[in-house]
């Protein structure tokens, strides 16, 4: 995903910032994946902030854009996300290890999107 809020709020709306999306029959399969996802844009941005239900934001701070509805620049998040469903994963299945983070995001979005 890439867009100017964090995946977690699920947004309206929130399907249009979903760039590639990947399907698996097995939990393994997908987290294999989203480990070797989460390491390639780690090396591209290592800026990020990852949660233990798997959803996780990588950003730079020059990567903003102007919201002429909000008049200020907003931060653009590339995000992953692993979800059952299109929904968080059940907790059985959450990471604490995975929670962790390197950067303080900032916490604006559009103001127009949370109406």
């Amino acid at each position: 995903m890439y867009g100017d809020f964090e995946p977690w709020w699920f947004l309206e709306g929130w399907e249009e910032d979903i760039v590639a999306s990947k399907k698996f029959d097995q939990y393994y399969d997908a987290l294999k994946y989203y480990k070797t996802c989460w390491f390639r844009l780690e090396q591209e941005s290592p800026l990020y902030k990852s949660r233990s239900d798997l959803m996780t934001i990588f950003w730079d701070p020059e990567d903003q854009r102007w919201c002429d509805e909000c008049d200020e620049y907003l931060q653009q998040y590339h995000s992953l996300a692993l979800l059952q469903d299109e929904q968080v994963i059940p907790d059985e299945k959450l990471r604490p290890g995975y929670e962790k983070q390197t950067g303080k995001e900032r916490h604006r979005s559009c103001r127009m999107k949370l109406k």
